[in-house]
């Protein structure tokens, strides 16, 4: 086992993680931690814009744009977070354009907006041209530029590293109330020799991504497993919101890929085996740039009510044939090239067969508008952050909007740095770490590659299977008592049969099946804490819709839902904090 000392060690190296470790290395030793080469990671495969109120196009303010956050997310968002999202996001892009962003440009050399849903003029008189954009690869440009300044200010990467524990110098649920509790540091597994590695910092970020794959049809890559909000929540501390869950309305049909909103942001319209653009029915006012969720559930219930497109009727169609096709090379040239290669589909001539795709995870590892993760509803861990997917502010509620994820990465990313260094600096040691802090990992590592050659062990290839097609059945953009209860008694025995699953490859360089292997165990968490969240929450409120409870039930639910782990798994809540907007119908 090797040991590295960091003032901040970082673990993931997608847009939170650089953005936090270009503010973090210029004020203490850092060190970033990554699964993947920095390039690879799934910010990479965001699309359509990144939000500010710049008024290059037409005006708009941060007021409206904080507005529009807060009623996207269903009320459910913490206003103070929402109002330093949207009133910091003007100088994150000028940031990004002076890192040398190459943002789509006016006629006049300024950088150039879009629309996107839910983003409004005037609290919700029209729709809003706010998302500043490269293409359909702002999340790619964004991940590219942040890279290379990280690479021109040194920053040390530690590439293909999983970590896979977190240390705390005590048990966060059994510390009474107002008692410190501080990060001590993680520990990782080197993909490339098998090695164990400690890694103690003053201070850790955890920008570790989203968990879409806990769900079989989802725009999220392979790799996005939860591994950051699993490995928190068994070091005994809480996951916020976790059941609101968003569903991308354009997935291509029976694939899950993602294609942006900024197709319809361009003019797209969405339209049933009718010819009929049918949003004017759910959304008379912005139509087919509504928010997300409400977009996703009249996209599923045309096709509930027989009006889908195709042989099984089982789709709807994105139609951009009224657009000149030099207005989507220029503005969609990734999306509609998805399109052709993986549906065999022309998006000149023939609208694009698409259908909602588990997307984004609006809960996490809660945290303050520092980023400081919080181990209860009140006392943070000293030293312990989070940003980006993974972490909770919560400033998306129950449905982020689009093109706020890109925006949250570089804000909230940003603040997370500037703490966790301001933190270490101030820190004269870090807590102790105790020399058998990785003897748990090892255990399970050796457990697990003895199991090669066993033949009546499970496939963690089949669980996997199991496990997402129950999330794919029962915990999708429409649920009820019933579903969620099946949901919740089938990960239950997927838990009980992972006690006994078995690996194929005892090797230690590149074992990937190893790392599958522990992945699952992340997903198997997660998912059950999704379905409690979702079982217990009994209202329909943005990504979270409830057959059973169709309506918004401030006077129960207005409050975060925290879950716990232990033997058993424990629910409390917390409340929202409302600054000036309060809660209304909720309609475009």
């Amino acid at each position: 086992m090797t040991l590295h000392e960091y003032d901040v060690v970082i673990v993931g190296a997608g847009g939170a993680g650089m953005r936090a470790a270009l503010e973090s290395s210029t004020r203490a030793r850092t060190a970033v931690i990554s699964k993947l080469y920095p390039t690879r990671s799934h910010t990479g495969a965001a699309q359509g814009g990144i939000a500010a109120a710049l008024s290059n196009v037409e005006d708009d303010n941060a007021e409206w744009h904080t507005f529009d956050t807060i009623k996207g997310g269903d009320y459910l968002v913490d206003q103070d977070a929402a109002e330093i999202l949207c009133n910091e996001a003007i100088q994150a892009v000028l940031d990004l354009e002076n890192m040398g962003l190459p943002f789509n440009r006016t006629e006049d050399g300024h950088v150039d907006q879009r629309r996107f849903g839910g983003h409004t003029r005037n609290h919700g008189e029209a729709a809003v041209r706010r998302a500043c954009y490269s293409a359909d690869r702002t999340g790619h440009m964004i991940l590219q530029t942040l890279y290379q300044q990280c690479v021109k200010q040194e920053v040390e990467f530690f590439n293909e590293f999983y970590v896979l524990d977190l240390i705390l110098d005590k048990d966060p649920q059994s510390t009474p109330s107002g008692d410190d509790v501080s990060v001590a540091g993680v520990v990782a597994y080197e993909l490339a020799t098998g090695e164990i590695h400690t890694f103690r910092g003053k201070s850790v970020i955890f920008a570790t991504g989203g968990a879409g794959k806990v769900f079989k049809t989802t725009s999220n890559a392979h790799t996005l497993t939860g591994d950051g909000m699993a490995i928190a929540f068994n070091a005994g501390l809480p996951l916020e919101d976790m059941e609101f869950f968003q569903f991308h309305p354009t997935g291509l049909a029976g694939l899950g890929i993602l294609l942006s909103e900024a197709a319809r942001g361009e003019g797209g319209i969405l339209r049933n085996s009718e010819g009929e653009r049918f949003m004017e029915r759910y959304a008379p006012t912005i139509k087919d740039l509504a928010p997300r969720d409400m977009v996703a559930r009249a996209m599923a219930n045309e096709v509930r009510e027989g009006r889908g497109c195709g042989p099984h009727k089982d789709y709807v169609l994105l139609d951009l044939t009224h657009l000149e096709p030099a207005h989507i090379d220029a503005k969609l040239p990734d999306i509609t090239e998805f399109a052709r290669t993986y549906l065999g589909v022309e998006p000149y001539t023939e609208p694009v067969p698409v259908y909602p795709t588990a997307h984004y995870a609006m809960g996490g590892i809660p945290t303050n508008v520092h980023g400081e993760v919080l181990r209860n509803n009140t006392d943070k861990v000293n030293g312990l952050y989070a940003a980006g997917e993974c972490a909770c502010v919560s400033v998306h509620g129950a449905n982020r909007l689009g093109t706020n994820s890109l925006l949250d990465i570089n804000v909230f990313g940003r603040r997370a740095g500037i703490a966790a260094a301001e933190h270490a600096l101030a820190t004269a040691e870090a807590a102790p770490l105790d020399e058998s802090a990785a003897a748990p990992l090892l255990e399970t590592v050796e457990r697990l590659r003895s199991t090669v050659g066993s033949s009546d062990a499970e496939s963690v290839a089949q669980l996997r299977r199991e496990l997402q097609a129950t999330m794919d059945r029962n915990v999708q953009v429409f649920r009820d008592a019933e579903s969620l209860t099946t949901a919740r008694d089938d990960i239950a025995a997927l838990k009980q049969r992972y006690a006994g699953i078995a690996i194929h490859d005892r090797g230690k360089r590149y074992n990937t099946d190893l790392l599958e292997a522990l992945e699952l165990g992340f997903l198997l968490e997660l998912a059950e804490v999704v379905t409690l969240g979702a079982l217990n929450r009994e209202e329909s409120r943005g990504g979270h819709y409830r057959e059973d409870f169709p309506t918004r039930d401030d006077e129960r639910f207005m409050v975060h839902t925290m879950v716990y782990g232990g033997e058993e798994l424990r629910l409390d809540y917390k409340p929202v904090v409302v600054t000036k907007y309060q809660p209304m119908e909720r309609k475009y």
